[in-house]
């Protein structure tokens, strides 16, 4: 696939799921039903999306060492949340209310490592992997300094307030959307040549 879709796909569907999950909400309550679902499902592949950023972005790094491992504790987070909107979705479906839902969540968390991993340290990694992938990018001056800003707004608006998730993923967009260009730029036109990715500029 190309990896120019990704970087758009995945804020999208990050924009999606915060929008459906007010949505959501504006009954008193989230979940069960097609809206959590739905919306879980947009996160999920949104993820999947996230993956082929980091992937790309580790290459447009110069696949260095620093790269690969952030790289590698991105695809931690990514598979710890992945794991906890798969643990929603089934809590969403085997339970006939909101009240039920808190039930099984409270089994399920109190299960040894699932709190502490699922829930805590190993999303924190997606986030850290997130904004130094492209911190670094700023750094090796591929990218303006602005886009780490727009990426550290979104990382951090959810910690704010979660209903401000679809600002967050707009602000990733537009970041997105530069890195996507910077990605157009440093590969082989027309499949002829190779571009120096050293003499890509930074994107605009």
């Amino acid at each position: 696939m190309n990896p120019r879709i990704a970087f758009v796909a995945a804020p999208v569907l990050t924009f999606t799921y915060g929008v459906i999950r007010i949505l959501d909400g504006l009954d008193g309550s989230r979940g069960p039903g097609l809206a959590w679902t739905t919306g879980h499902l947009a996160f999920i592949g949104a993820l999947v999306f996230f993956a082929m950023t980091f992937h790309e972005i580790r290459r447009l790094a110069g696949r260095g060492r620093l790269a690969t491992g952030l790289v590698a504790a991105g695809y931690i987070g990514i598979t710890t949340l992945i794991a906890q909107f798969t643990i929603d979705l089934v809590v969403g479906f085997r339970s006939a209310d909101h009240a039920a839902m808190d039930v099984l969540f409270d089994q399920v968390q109190s299960v040894p490592g699932v709190q502490q991993v699922v829930y805590g340290f190993g999303p924190l990694l997606f986030f850290v992997a997130q904004i130094g992938l492209v911190l670094q990018l700023a750094i090796q001056r591929r990218v303006k300094a602005w886009m780490p800003v727009l990426v550290i707004a979104d990382v951090l608006v959810p910690f704010v307030e979660k209903d401000l998730m679809p600002l967050g993923a707009a602000c990733l967009l537009i970041s997105f959307l530069a890195l996507a260009r910077v990605s157009r730029a440093s590969r082989p036109a027309g499949g002829r040549h190779r571009v120096d990715e050293s003499a890509v500029p930074a994107a605009a």
